[in-house]
């Protein structure tokens, strides 16, 4: 038997390391922006530039994805194909961290519990599915969960665009008449 730990910690685990990216996000994406664009022109700065509102809303989707991979999980006995994509994911997520922190020569948003949170409980719930028997899905089936990645990433962050962009009715000046009933 696959303990909780292995499945609803992932929960866990994503828990922590969005408090930081919820924390820090918004802010650092405004405050890094100007060294960026000098550093990597070529990147559409002004399209990743993101409010505290499409953080809160981005994080909250997220975490109802997490919630579900972990509640497979957990009723899989982590067998869930779902449930060890999100896993491989959550793990990769992790080293992109650490690239971007590289790449950007200094702090990003996530890069500080990626390596003592999301890394390595990705390495040891991997260790624990094998110790318990669980077959885990290797070669396309987990390339093809982490080719998603991107795809969920994407989707998530367009839903909190879509969701905290500005609504604007138009308005009918005070002057205009009423549209008879």
């Amino acid at each position: 038997m696959v303990p909780s730990a292995v499945t609803w910690g992932l929960l866990a685990a994503w828990a922590v390391h969005d408090v930081e990216e919820l924390a820090t996000m918004a802010r650092w994406t405004r405050s890094a922006r100007p060294q960026l664009e000098e550093r990597l022109p070529w990147v559409p700065w002004e399209r990743l530039e993101v409010s505290q509102r499409h953080v809160n809303v981005a994080v909250g989707l997220m975490g109802g994805v997490m919630a579900g991979a972990s509640a497979l999980g957990a009723r899989t006995g982590g067998r869930s194909p779902v449930f060890q994509a999100a896993l491989l994911g959550f793990g990769a997520h992790g080293v992109m961290h650490l690239a971007q922190a590289a790449v950007t020569r200094g702090y990003t948003p996530g890069a500080v519990t990626a390596p003592v949170v999301v890394i390595p409980f990705s390495v040891w719930a991997w260790r624990r599915l094998r110790a318990e028997g669980v077959p885990v899905r290797t070669g396309a089936a987990a390339w093809a969960g982490l080719a998603a990645l991107p795809i969920l990433l994407a989707g998530i962050h367009a839903a909190a665009h879509t969701l905290t962009r500005p609504r604007t009715r138009p308005r009918r000046p005070a002057s205009a008449p009423r549209p008879a009933p």
